[in-house]
This record gives structure tokens, C-alpha cells and sequence, in this order.
């Protein structure tokens, strides 16, 4: 299908002449993010200032916005009471995030179209009275069917989804946000954003063999670590870049979430212009090849890259091996000759029990038909899968494609499951069947994120991350320290026989093919009928505003948790069986930091309630602390508020009382929605700070009377002897979040100041 055609006409239609305006406005030549960035300014996209990076706060005007299901139902509630009878911009919401995989796609989605039909009633009916895009259950994975169909070359757009980047694969600037940055799009009024730094890959080479565009983001990852991306833009080039697919971009995009990049992104060339073609939307690319020079770094960047990114790392993709990352976080990187041995030393479950394919990282049809190719093999080579293998498709056009040219009997043909064209397991949907849900076991996915519990629940399950072709390939031997490219396996004949690498293509030879893409266009007319919510609904609850910033309410806070090591959205806000109060903020901040470690006794969600000397669950702690009317305080290390876009992670502290959150650094989306919630995010300008806050403390945050930006706060520490110490917190708030602060919410400041 094609999306958005007039729009897409008029920001083509203006985009050469803002670049040359900011060429010359820098005085420089320019890289291929800026040239969307400063396209994009709100202020029409003429640019009138030159925007320092890593340091400015930007307007910008996303052309479109695009919801999952589970975070939708927060974004939608707020528009809701933003006083708007329409979105500003084309929008869309994708039912894919709260299907349960447990038995097979038909099975599973039957099952939550009973389970879910309140929630995706009344997404649907938002989304018809306010004009927006709607994709049924089973339609497929948000970013897949973006990629699909809404992504452009040169575009910008935001999504309520850590991989909204996934759309960088078709050279666009998309990024993951909260619900409530959503809303600021939605609404018509500017998006603001820190101009992001620009971190340079030049990709030289071309992939062979058993190495894939996994591999490469694999490999980035190791080196950048899950901070290292954070408040930049990856921008791909070099030669290696023009070699892969547009799919094969996407996917390498989409995990740049895991490094926690602002967004990543391709240049465009003849491979988007191919997928582009191929998915229907002949006329973008026809457009887009007349603005190829625009559609990239300017020649001079491709040059002396060094002159114009700040930083660049280059990778040689014909020296690239497959890469298995983990367990428990995605930057444990390790090449398949080492895997092994790492596997061996560390004494990880050696037998592979599962193997998943699929997810929005790794669902297109060149990735099925890649991991077909093995599964094939296997078939003719008389070899069985030793470990269950599950496979979810990126979308109904993918899976009817791959269908029709005999991919899923390639699969089926030694044992396969192809589940339901959503995201299942990679976000916590999946009802495993296991023996103990507590065992120490191993299992590898396509997926992006391997956080402990984060699959299946069980923290002991060894989640590793590499490409369909090595999942499928690992699957088929059930053990983690095999070796494709080297290792042979007994086939049922007691021979041995050995893989091949695998063989796909890019593109479906006979074309894509669907029957129904499951898209419900919204009214153009809108609709104006009242969205009922039943006043008892477990799954669904209107919002009220939060009260506006007083000064008492941040003296003499207890600590509520000190969180030791990882603490990300998933230990804030677990996925899960939760997802299903995502749209009901009472009853899912029954989950807040259940999985957070507190510092004091290595244990999770047991904290010590200061006016009960007694220990309870985080929650439970916090609501007894508001129920007195007593603020509380939240103490974290690095990274805090890694992984998705969730904003529950923000929502549920601040309904429950929480005013601030005091960490060593906070990942970039996570922070945003702090700040949009109206809570407080601080740092330790002094790391060390963090080991002076001991259990039964009570803090208070001094200097907010003059809060400002650029400008300390101070943390006082009162201990149960009465004795005190204070030291410096830093914050990141210009005068427009500080204004959100004081009116309590960014939505807050929205109704208070409408014209």
C-alpha cells in the first residue's frame, strides 16, 4: 500500500531547498542526519541558528507518529484530554505487543482477540474518531509493516517503541519515545529534542558466508557498550553500507536501541529504491532518485569523515564472523570461534532448549528465507532440531509471501512453529511450557534484548542474541558450542554432515502478495461519539492530571529503593503478563521496581517501609508513603531506565508518590519521560555520592525555590542519628522542562497554556 503520498510530495518538495539553506547557514558540507534534522525545524524547517550538538535543545516537526498497542493505550488517554478533535499528523497504531504465544499463530490470536477486546475496542474506536491508521491483531510487528509501508528516505518520525529506528534501514529519521512525546506530535505543537551527536560507521567490505547485517550491529554493540550511543545518531557509510539490503538495514537500525542510540540510519541508495519498488511505493522511490544527492553525506563527509562526525569506527564486513551476544544484556559480544569456549569458561547451560526467530529485528522475508535455507538442509540432510524452534513472522505480507513460496513447510519440515505475526516472546508474551519455571537453561533468539526474566520470566533462563540463520542452525544442534562454519552433526543415519552457508533472497522473486493486510482506514470525518471507559475495567482507567510542583513535597523524602546494578525499564515496569494493564496506571503500578535489586539485602522488591520498620514490596511501600502524604525518593546507578520506551517506567513512581529519581546517569528516553511526567531526574556529580545513602535515610533536594538550567541542586542526607551530609546532584532541565516540572506535567503545562 501507499501512505502518505501528499505529504511525503511536500516535505520532497521543500527538503533541497532547507538543506542549501543550512549547508550555508554551517558554512560547511553536511552529513546526511543533519540534512533531515535541520529539514525538520519547526519554524517551517528554515533553519535561522546553527544548533550545537550534544548541548542544544531543538524544535522539531516529525512527519508522522506510530503506536504499539501496549504503549498506545497511555499516548491515546492523554490525547484524549488535550482537547484536540483530530491528530496533527498521519498516525497509526499496531496491535502487536499483548498476543500471547503459547500454542501456534491461529490458536494464539483467536485466544486474544477474547482476552483483549476491551483494549483493542477501544484503540480502535480512538483511532476512528481522532483519524487514525489502525492495524488489527495479527497484521504484524509495528516496524515491519512501518518499513513496510509509512517509512521514506529523508523522512522524520517518531514511534512509542525503543525500536522505532528500525525505519532508519529506508534512510529516515525515526525515533523511540514516550506516550507523552507522542502526544506533543499529535497535537500539532513542537517536538523537542537535544541535537544529537553523530557517530560515524564506515562499513567497508561485503558479508559472506554465515555472516549477516545482524552481525555487524552484534559487533557495534560489543564495542560501544549499551551507554555508548546515548544523545547520538549512528550514521552508516562507506561501501560495505551500499552492499546490504534495505532489510538488512532495518535490522541493524532497529538494534541501535541497544546501544542507546538516539536513532541510526542509512543513506539512500538502490536497494531502498528496490524495496521501495517492491512494497508498492514506486513513485517515493522515482521521487527519491532525483534527490539522491540530498538523500546522503555530502561528498566531502565520505571523504574526511573524521572532520565531521565525533566519533568513527570503521568495520570491514569481509572479515566479519557471526557474533552471539549475552546472556542478560545485548553488549556482551562474542565471536562464534570464541563462543564456545566463553560458553565452557563461564559455565552457561551448554544445551540450547530454545530457538526463536523473528521479532521486529529479524522478521523480513530475506531473513526467513535465509534460515529457510538451513531448515531445508537439514530436511534433505536427514538432520531433526534438538531444541524446540518458534517462529513469529514480521508481518501478514511477510508470512503470506513466504507461505506461498514454501517457507513455512521449510520450517515445519523439521519441526517449526510459526506463531502469530506479533511480537510473542521478545517482549515477555510467551507462555512457555517448562518443567520449572526457576531452571538454569539456554536459549538463542533473532531478537534484540536478552535481559534476565525478560523472555519468559525465569532469571535463570541464558538468553543469547545472533542472526535467524545461527538460531536456526543452533536449534538444529541443540548445543551453544556448535560451530556452523566448522562443526559437522550426527544425522538420523549416524552420518556426519555438515551445513552449508546459507542462501537467500533479498527480495521475493515472485513479488509480495498478501490477501488482507489487516489496515482499517480510519473516518475521514472523524467521529464524535464520547469514548466510553467502564468505571470498573481492570484494563482500562482515564487519567487525572498530577498535581503541580510544591516545594515541602521534596524535603525530608525516605528512600524508597537503592537499586544495585542494572535497572532497566523492565526492572521498573515488567513486560509480561503486565502488558495488560498498560492502559490502567493504578493497576499496573502494582508492579514499580519488582525488579530492581535493593542495595541493602541483594534481594528484589522487598524494601524497608520507614514508618513500619518492616519490609515490603516496593509498591506496597510507596502507596504507604501517600497514603500519609509523604513523598519518597528513588536511588539508582548506571543507565537507569535502559531498554524500551515504556513510560509506565516514569508514570507508576509518579503516581505513587515518588518526586525524584537521584541516578549516576539515565538512559536518554527514560530520562524524557521523567521529565514530561513532571518528576525530577538528578545525578551524582560525584559517582561516590551514590555509597553515602545508606537504608533508613531521608533526603531532601535543596535549591528548587531558584531551579534552573545549568544550575546544581544540592542533596541533604538526614540519618536515624540525626548527623548530616550534602553533596551536588546535576540535572539536564532547560526552561521549557522546567516549566513542565512546575506544572507538574508536560500535559499540564499543555492545558495551561493553550492559545
Amino acid at each position: 500500500m501507499q501512505f502518505d503520498i501528499k505529504l511525503i510530495q511536500e516535505v520532497y518538495a521543500s527538503y533541497t531547498e532547507k538543506v542549501e539553506k543550512s549547508r550555508k547557514l554551517l558554512g560547511r558540507a553536511m552529513t546526511f542526519t543533519e540534512k533531515i534534522l535541520y529539514a525538520h525545524l519547526y519554524n517551517n524547517g528554515y533553519p535561522t541558528k546553527q544548533f550545537i550538538r550534544g548541548s542544544d535543545y531543538v524544535n522539531f516537526s516529525p512527519d508522522r507518529v506510530a503506536m504499539q498497542d501496549a504503549t498506545a493505550q497511555m499516548a491515546l488517554l492523554q490525547f484524549m484530554i488535550a482537547g484536540k478533535n483530530k491528530v496533527a499528523v498521519p498516525s497509526s497504531v499496531h496491535c502487536d505487543h499483548l498476543i500471547l504465544a503459547e500454542t501456534d499463530a491461529n490458536t494464539d490470536i483467536k485466544k486474544a482477540f477474547v482476552a483483549n477486546q476491551e483494549v483493542y475496542d477501544f484503540l480502535k474506536d480512538v483511532s476512528t474518531k481522532y483519524g487514525i491508521g489502525f492495524w488489527k491483531p495479527g497484521a504484524g510487528i509495528i516496524h515491519q509493516v512501518v518499513l513496510e509501508n509509512y517509512a521514506f528516505p529523508g523522512g522524520m518520525m517518531i514511534g512509542t517503541d525503543s525500536h522505532t529506528p528500525n525505519a532508519g534501514g529506508l534512510g529516515m529519521i525515526a525515533i523511540g519515545v514516550g506516550g507523552a512525546d507522542a502526544v506533543d506530535v499529535m497535537t500539532g505543537i513542537p517536538w523537542e529534542l537535544k541535537m544529537p551527536q553523530i557517530i560515524g560507521v564506515k562499513l567497508t567490505g561485503k558479508l559472506n558466508g554465515w555472516a549477516s547485517p545482524k552481525d555487524i550491529i552484534l559487533k557495534l554493540a560489543g564495542i560501544l557498550t549499551v551507554k555508548g550511543g546515548t544523545n547520538a545518531i549512528i550514521e552508516y557509510f562507506g561501501d560495505g553500507a551500499r552492499s546490504l539490503s534495505a532489510t538488512g538495514k532495518a535490522t541493524i537500525c532497529n538494534m541501535g536501541a541497544e546501544v542507546g542510540a538516539t536513532t541510526s540510519l542509512f543513506a539512500y541508495d538502490k536497494s531502498i529504491a528496490r524495496y521501495l519498488e517492491a512494497t508498492g511505493r514506486k513513485q517515493i522511490a522515482e521521487i527519491a532518485n532525483k534527490l539522491s544527492d540530498y538523500l546522503t553525506a555530502d561528498k566531502e563527509v565520505l571523504d574526511e569523515p573524521g572532520r565531521f562526525y565525533d566519533r568513527v569506527i570503521e568495520i570491514n564486513l569481509s572479515e566479519l564472523e557471526p557474533y552471539l551476544n549475552g546472556p542478560f544484556t545485548p553488549d556482551a559480544a562474542y565471536p562464534i570461534s570464541e563462543f564456545g569456549r566463553i560458553v565452557k569458561e563461564n559455565g552457561y547451560p551448554q544445551t540450547m532448549e530454545v530457538g526463536l526467530i523473528g521479532s521486529c529485528t529479524n522478521s523480513s522475508y530475506q531473513d526467513l528465507s535465509r534460515a529457510a535455507s538451513i531448515a531445508r538442509q537439514a530436511s534433505k540432510k536427514q538432520l531433526k532440531t534438538k531444541a524446540e524452534f518458534r517462529i513469529n513472522p514480521g508481518s501478514e505480507q511477510v508470512r503470506y509471501t513466504a507461505e506461498r513460496d514454501g517457507l513455512i513447510a521449510d520450517f515445519e519440515s523439521i519441526g517449526g512453529i510459526v506463531m502469530a505475526n506479533a511480537c510473542g516472546p521478545c517482549i515477555g508474551q510467551w507462555k512457555r511450557h517448562t518443567d520449572d519455571n526457576q531452571r538454569a537453561n539456554s536459549i538463542v533468539t533473532s531478537y534484540n534484548r536478552n535481559f534476565a526474566k525478560r523472555a519468559d520470566g525465569n532469571p535463570n533462563t541464558y538468553a543469547f542474541v545472533a542472526s535467524p540463520e545461527i538460531v536456526t542452525a543452533l536449534t538444529i544442534a541443540g548445543d551453544l558450542c556448535f560451530n556452523p562454519l566448522t562443526d559437522s552433526l550426527i544425522n538420523e543415519k549416524g552420518e556426519a554432515v555438515k551445513l552449508e552457508a546459507p542462501e537467500g533472497e533479498e527480495l521475493p522473486v515472485k513479488g509480495f502478495e498478501v490477501k488482507d493486510a489487516g489496515y482499517i482506514a480510519p473516518d475521514k470525518n472523524g467521529r464524535s461519539s464520547e469514548i466510553v471507559i467502564a468505571p470498573d475495567s481492570k484494563r482500562l482507567q482515564k487519567l487525572t492530571p498530577f498535581a503541580p510542583f510544591c516545594l515541602p513535597d521534596f524535603e525530608k523524602m525516605p528512600l524508597l529503593i537503592k537499586a544495585t546494578g542494572k535497572c532497566t525499564t523492565d526492572h521498573i515496569s515488567m513486560a509480561g503478563p503486565w502488558l495488560r494493564f498498560r492502559g490502567h496506571l493504578e493497576n499496573i503500578s502494582d508492579n514499580l521496581l519488582m525488579g530492581a535489586v535493593n542495595a541493602f539485602n541483594g534481594k528484589t522488591n522487598e524494601v524497608l517501609n520507614q514508618l513500619t520498620d518492616e519490609y515490603g514490596a516496593v509498591s506496597a511501600t510507596a502507596k504507604s508513603y501517600k497514603m500519609h502524604g509523604i513523598s519518597s525518593i528513588v536511588v539508582a546507578e548506571e543507565n537507569y531506565g535502559e531498554g524500551s520506551s515504556r513510560e509506565h517506567a516514569a508514570l507508576e513512581p509518579r503516581f505513587l508518590g515518588v518526586k525524584a529519581i537521584l541516578s549516576k546517569s539515565f538512559a536518554r528516553i527514560h530520562e524524557t519521560n521523567l521529565k514530561k511526567q513532571g518528576m525530577l531526574a538528578l545525578t551524582f556529580v560525584n559517582k561516590d555520592d551514590y555509597d553515602k545513602i545508606k537504608e533508613k535515610d531521608v533526603l531532601s533536594v535543596k535549591g528548587l525555590e531558584s531551579f534552573a538550567p545549568d544550575k546544581n541542586l544540592t542533596i541533604e542526607i538526614t540519618h536515624p542519628d540525626g548527623k548530616q551530609e550534602r553533596f551536588e546532584a546535576a540535572h539536564t532541565y532547560n526552561d521549557l522542562q522546567i516549566e513542565w516540572f512546575k506544572a507538574g506535567s508536560a500535559l499540564n503545562y499543555l492545558a495551561n497554556n493553550k492559545k
